[in-house]
């Protein structure tokens, strides 16, 4: 533990120093004349500026519990200065150890909370029919829960079946907290059921994976065009003659990464290109971060994946109302609840989770 507590200490000087050596640049002339460069630090400075907060009221803390200790350990002092010593050290003690809690929970999940948008992507696996059934079940499942947390929701590409159900769907969501929150839910989702295409009552087993993808800021990523190819052709499925007739749909494919991203969901060519720009994007960036992941945080890197379509994580039963967790080994009878969006309980214990294991390995 006090091995621990050095390392977060460390590591949170290193923060602060950092701190005051931007104040000191956005100081200097030649960054107020370079905008490019005054922007990326102060979006630097704010990211940091709450831990940083933090640290100093803990050190100004600290330095009153050592204070005080002075006091308490002083013979010449009157006993009554003693006792307010005592008490204050009582106070101050637990205000310090409340703010290392907050700064270690800062740092061990300090990246994920940067990120402001999610581009997810549905898709149905095995299990015909029933599978994008089950895949439209999952969609309503996140929308209502973002609406519940009033993040904001926008549709990007749908691929809709004879019964509705989906055979794929991507779609971006938007607010504070959505990858600290929805970065768990990338795997295989199963479900026990008797689909609405039984006639038998028999249950049935499908499937229906799920991958979610931070969506980066412009700057945080660059695509050079040259590396990008456009196909442009007609879009297929239903939405009558007019549909066919426009070569509206767009296949962007990465020549580095081999990447490939079809949208065929809007009339527009603009628009299309416009959602397949935004998801190329979200892939690539998911592809060079995932990297970068399993070599600092292989912990959350096998808990949750990277989109890994064939990894199991969870299983929806709804004779017995019950949702098992496989990667935390979590049930929870409540299935009907959260399919309403009231995924709270589960979320939160895969954070707990999370944030248990990163701070084993800080």
């Amino acid at each position: 533990m006090a091995e621990k507590k050095r390392i977060i200490l460390a590591k949170l000087d290193e923060i602060e120093g950092r701190y005051s050596k931007i104040e000191e640049l956005i100081a200097e002339a030649a960054t107020a004349a370079d905008s490019a460069r005054l922007i990326a630090l102060s979006k630097e400075q704010g990211k940091l500026k709450s831990i940083v907060a933090k640290y100093r009221e803990y050190k100004k803390t600290t330095a009153g519990i050592e204070d005080a200790e002075q006091i308490l350990n002083d013979g010449t002092v009157e006993e009554n200065f003693r006792e307010l010593a005592k008490e204050e050290i009582e106070q101050l003690t637990g205000q310090r150890d409340a703010l290392l809690a907050e700064m270690q929970n800062t740092l061990v999940m300090a990246d994920d909370i940067g990120v402001g948008s999610v581009i997810m992507e549905i898709r149905a696996g095995t299990g015909g029919e029933e599978a994008a059934l089950f895949a439209r079940d999952l969609y309503n499942m996140y929308v209502k829960y973002a609406e519940g947390r009033r993040w904001k929701v926008e549709q990007l590409d749908f691929r809709v079946t004879e019964k509705n159900g989906f055979r794929e769907a991507i779609f971006s969501v938007k607010g504070n907290g959505v990858w600290t929150e929805l970065g768990y839910e990338g795997g295989g989702h199963r479900v026990q059921r008797v689909p609405e295409t039984e006639s038998q009552g028999r249950i049935h087993t499908s499937a229906a994976t799920v991958a979610v993808l931070p969506e980066p800021e412009e700057p945080d990523i660059e695509i050079s065009p040259d590396d990008v190819v456009e196909h442009v052709s007609r879009s297929g499925g239903p939405g009558g003659q007019s549909v066919n007739k426009l070569s509206s749909a767009i296949k962007l494919e990465h020549i580095p990464t081999g990447i490939t991203v079809s949208i065929q969901d809007e009339k527009s060519q603009h628009k299309n290109r416009a959602k397949a720009w935004r998801i190329l994007k979200s892939r690539i960036y998911e592809h060079h971060m995932s990297k970068q992941r399993a070599e600092r945080d292989s912990q959350r890197k096998s808990m949750i994946g990277s989109g890994d379509r064939s990894q199991k994580i969870r299983t929806y039963n709804f004779p017995q109302n019950r949702v098992t967790d496989h990667r935390i080994n979590l049930s929870l009878y409540s299935l009907d609840r959260i399919m309403a969006g009231d995924m709270g309980e589960i979320i939160a214990a895969l954070k707990d989770y999370d944030r248990e294991q990163r701070l084993k390995n800080l």
